[in-house]
């Protein structure tokens, strides 16, 4: 499996190993706009270690690799605090990262270190050994990790919590039974329950209810599921176009920047009529692409991109950095194809967002399945 990365590069969080050879990307650039392939660290063979996983924050990237023991690397803004951390993340299974700390999942303990400080003991620490199941970072035993102090939350066990994903200043959590929960800063309606108002405690989404999700993720201010059927539902702000809902800052921009290029009169108007999303305090079904099921998606501040079950990646939102892969750095308030990957004969099979830059996951394949619409895509599938 083969990653590549796109947007905000200015720590070269997305720039290749400098032992790498043709890396082909300019270590000036601040932002990338076309995928560009990562790279691992150089093992004693000097190949390269194989990405397993991939975790963003603002300035920083983290990654696992298949070497025994597997170890923790990061790319982009690393100070000694970080570097101390990664000596000691051999055996580790999973990561998760933030601005702020770095939380490492090994086979019998979790450790929350602050990247902050330069300390010789992990801020947080507790014994999984006795544990049966698996960690799914940010979710811990017993609950979940913050990207800010304090970092441990508790949850009920009642909620038989399955994923948990953090946005800006608001959680949301999928059960194994597929209901999907929110709590925290409502005012962007990223919560989903119809109103602009804040929730201490995690409380269920009704629009959702009966309907089985599959996979939540959440954004700077916006919020997505999966259910299980492929279908993709999403809520809160759009002041970038990040639902894939008509929005009206995106149209003047578009408009304005029409203006001035002369194509338009000065009179006229081609948003007037429509009606346009700013806010979607209620899920909202989005048709991605009307001849596949989303499979994965992953949210960034103001960007969202999905993976559908035919290979093919889709992006929208806000792009000033590149971030929507398709080579500019225009914003998309309807899903578009990043046809790199398709000319490329790559399938992709997974996504990670940072807040303003996207990786994805890549498979080699020679026969990938029939060629879709590249234009946007309405809300109608048209």
């Amino acid at each position: 499996m083969r990653w590549f990365g796109f947007g905000f590069n200015a720590f070269q969080q997305i720039q290749a190993s400098k032992n790498s050879e043709n890396s082909g990307l300019d270590a000036d650039k601040t932002r990338l706009s076309s995928p560009t392939e990562l790279r691992g660290h150089v093992n004693k063979d000097g190949g390269y270690f194989e990405l397993t996983q991939i975790r963003a924050s603002w300035s920083r990237r983290a990654f696992l690799h298949l070497d025994e023991p597997a170890c923790v690397c990061l790319e982009g803004s690393v100070n000694d605090s970080c570097r101390e951390v990664l000596k000691r993340s051999c055996g580790c299974k999973d990561v998760f990262i933030s601005e702020s700390q770095i939380t490492l999942a090994f086979p019998d303990r979790i450790e929350c270190w602050d990247l902050q400080r330069n300390d010789d003991t992990p801020s947080w620490s507790m014994d999984t050994q006795s544990e049966g199941s698996a960690v799914s970072l940010p979710l811990v035993p017993g609950g979940y990790i913050a990207s800010k102090s304090p970092f441990f939350h508790s949850l009920s066990p009642h909620m038989q919590a399955k994923s948990l994903a953090l946005g800006g200043d608001h959680v949301i959590l999928l059960t194994a039974a597929g209901a999907v929960y929110t709590w925290g800063q409502g005012s962007h309606g990223q919560l989903g329950h119809g109103a602009l108002l804040s929730e201490e405690e995690p409380r269920t989404v009704e629009a959702l209810w009966g309907m089985k999700m599959s996979s939540v993720s959440a954004g700077g201010w916006h919020s997505v599921c999966i259910s299980d059927a492929g279908d993709l539902y999403v809520w809160g702000w759009n002041e970038s176009g990040q639902l894939g809902l008509p929005s009206q800052n995106l149209r003047k921009i578009s408009e304005r920047k029409a203006h001035q290029q002369g194509e338009l009169s000065q009179n006229s108007s081609t948003y007037q009529e429509e009606v346009f999303i700013s806010i979607q305090a209620f899920p909202a079904l989005l048709d991605v692409t009307p001849l596949c099921e989303v499979k994965a998606v992953g949210c960034g501040s103001r960007h969202t991109a999905a993976v559908t079950t035919s290979g093919d990646l889709y992006t929208w939102g806000w792009g000033g950095y590149g971030q929507l892969g398709h080579q500019s750095f225009s914003s998309l308030d309807e899903p578009q194809r990043v046809e790199f990957f398709r000319v490329q004969q790559l399938r992709v099979v997974g996504v990670e967002c940072g807040p303003w830059n996207t990786f994805a996951a890549v498979t080699k394949e020679e026969g990938l399945a029939p060629e879709h619409p590249t234009k946007p895509l309405n809300k109608h599938g048209e």
